[in-house]
């Protein structure tokens, strides 16, 4: 019995009760109710405080109200024991044919277990990284490759329709600057005062050298033009191959030119007007930002008639409204703290809802560290560090894992001699070694002619403490999964696969899964089995949710 299904027969036992005229709620029965494990196990299995939530509504206090459901629940399938507790808490123990029940719905949903269709009919647009193609990509934008992906993923389990998007600009400022490095190396001059340095800007200009020898000699500006084009393109299909190595792939690679191009930013513009959210002052066109929030309007359209930086956030926004997402998500690092204000008032300009139909994540900056002390650069990278210099050091599971096991908003120290090693301090190693044993356990007993078999299953022999907490354990994946996509946290999974990964091997301690010598396996050694392939099936899928591999050996 999981927590859900717990819930069902709480609320059938309410419905019940109202039905019978023992219990008036006005509002009607709820259609869920809360049911969490309680912190110690001599509280029983699990635990609601429903009677306290519901008794004012009927009249009643709570401890009488939750005598009357423990009646119900007492003559309820799957129920042992129901004690009143405090002011009218419930606590429940389950019997063991309904908890060793769970092994077998893992086992028979598979892939599919955690899944829901919470978010079916959601049109999703995740943009992140969205990191210009100056150079490698720094240990920000990898971030938000692990933990934007892994979110994307968690949503896609959820039911949505998601789109990954990366959005870039070859022009302005910062390419400028990588177009005058590149060009500055291929004439053997010093880099740039505000150039970009690195191996990597000798390693591209030399390319773009091999597909135009004559470029040093043009004109500076034809000269740094071709360097520019060739050099985005070969560093942003490096960045891309990367990524893709990474195990990140997009689906849509945004020009932020193309708006301009596109007419799409005088489109929007002409819709805020149109909704009178604009007017002109001081020779310029302006958005009425603060009415909706900002701390003061913004400048759209300059005095001198080229459009502000805003205005291609305008067309970008309302681009992805008009493709028929109804929720973007923008994953940006900690420098952009600033923008959230005017980008929420942009959205509710528009007539959308701020935190609804746009959200912006904000993630903290990641520091590497090696034998104590912080990695400050990259050789190849310059200033610096990159992705490569993560993951050489670790693998690609151990940076994902890494980057997507704390919150957005904490700055994260990655030890590298820690996540390098093969022990359980390592939380990869520890979590991935799960998956791994319970592989090993099912190819030890297919040698001895042990499957895991749903049929003849008798899920009542798992009675055993340890294997009533794994149960239990497994159980709650589905409402992590939940919480995770409910408050966009991927590293509530990376916690929990953590903590499940010691009740796995509490169990595999304490209850032998296979025949020793001459003993004839039995019926417990086939449902022990079984919840060994249910715990495989619960790693499988939450370390797939982060991107991360479940090995069948190590």
């Amino acid at each position: 019995m999981t927590p859900e299904q717990l819930s069902t027969t709480i609320v059938d036992v309410l419905t019940t009760l109202a039905e019978r005229g023992d219990l008036t709620l006005p509002d009607g029965v709820p259609t869920t109710v809360t049911v969490e494990r309680p912190r110690s196990k001599e509280h029983g299995d699990y635990a609601t405080n429903v009677a306290l939530q519901l008794a004012k509504k009927a009249g009643t206090n709570p401890r009488a109200l939750a005598e009357l459901v423990q009646q119900g629940l007492l003559a309820s399938d799957g129920v042992d024991a129901v004690d009143v507790a405090g002011p009218g808490f419930l606590n429940i123990t389950v019997s063991a044919g309904a908890q060793g029940q769970v092994a077998a719905d893992v086992v028979a949903a598979g892939a599919a277990y955690g899944a829901s269709e919470t978010l079916a009919g959601a049109k999703i647009n995740v943009e992140f990284v969205s990191a210009n193609p100056t150079g490698p990509l720094h240990l920000g934008g990898v971030r938000w490759a692990a933990v934007g992906d892994a979110l994307a993923r968690i949503f896609e389990f959820s039911g949505a329709d998601v789109t990954r998007e990366y959005y870039f600009n070859d022009h302005g400022a910062q390419i400028d600057r990588f177009a005058r490095s590149l060009l500055a190396s291929a004439r053997g001059e010093q880099t740039p005062e505000d150039g970009y340095g690195g191996e990597y800007i000798k390693e591209i200009a030399d390319q773009v050298l091999a597909q135009r020898p004559d470029a040093p000699g043009l004109p500076d500006d034809e000269a740094k033009e071709v360097f520019r084009e060739i050099g985005v393109n070969l560093e942003f299909d490096e960045i891309k191959a990367d990524l893709h190595e990474f195990g990140v792939d997009f689906d849509v690679y945004f020009h932020e030119k193309s708006l301009h191009d596109s007419g799409a930013v005088e489109k929007a513009i002409q819709r805020l007007t149109e909704m009178g959210n604009t007017y002109e002052a001081d020779g310029a066109l302006w958005l009425r930002t603060e009415k909706f929030g900002d701390d003061k309007d913004r400048v759209v359209i300059k005095s001198d008639g080229n459009p502000a930086y805003i205005s291609g956030d305008l067309g970008y926004y309302l681009d992805k409204r008009e493709r028929g997402f109804d929720r973007c998500f923008i994953l940006l690092g900690a420098d952009h703290h600033g923008y959230i204000g005017r980008m929420m008032a942009m959205c509710a300009a528009f007539g959308d809802t701020p935190h609804e139909n746009l959200e912006i994540l904000i993630g903290q900056m990641v520091n590497l560290v090696r034998d104590g002390e912080p990695v400050r650069m990259s050789k190849r990278a310059g200033t610096l560090v990159s992705m490569d210099d993560l993951v050489d050091a670790i693998g690609v599971d151990a940076s994902r894992y890494a980057l997507a096991r704390y919150t957005n908003d904490t700055t994260i120290d990655i030890d590298l001699d820690l996540w390098a090693k093969a022990d359980s301090e390592n939380p990869v190693y520890y979590v991935q070694y799960v998956a791994a044993r319970t592989a090993s356990i099912q190819r030890n007993a297919a040698d001895l002619g042990l499957t895991a078999d749903l049929d003849g299953f008798k899920p009542e022999l798992l009675a055993h403490e340890k294997e009533g907490e794994l149960l239990r354990a497994l159980a709650e994946f589905p409402r992590v999964v939940a919480s995770a996509s409910e408050l966009r946290e991927p590293h509530r999974i990376a916690r929990y696969l953590e903590s499940t990964a010691g009740t796995f091997h509490r169990f595999y301690d304490n209850c032998r899964v296979l025949p020793m010598g001459d003993e004839e396996p039995g019926d417990l050694h086939r449902a022990r089995l079984l919840l060994v392939a249910a715990t495989r099936t619960v790693f499988e899928n939450g370390l797939g949710l982060l991107g991360v591999s479940a090995p069948e050996r190590m």
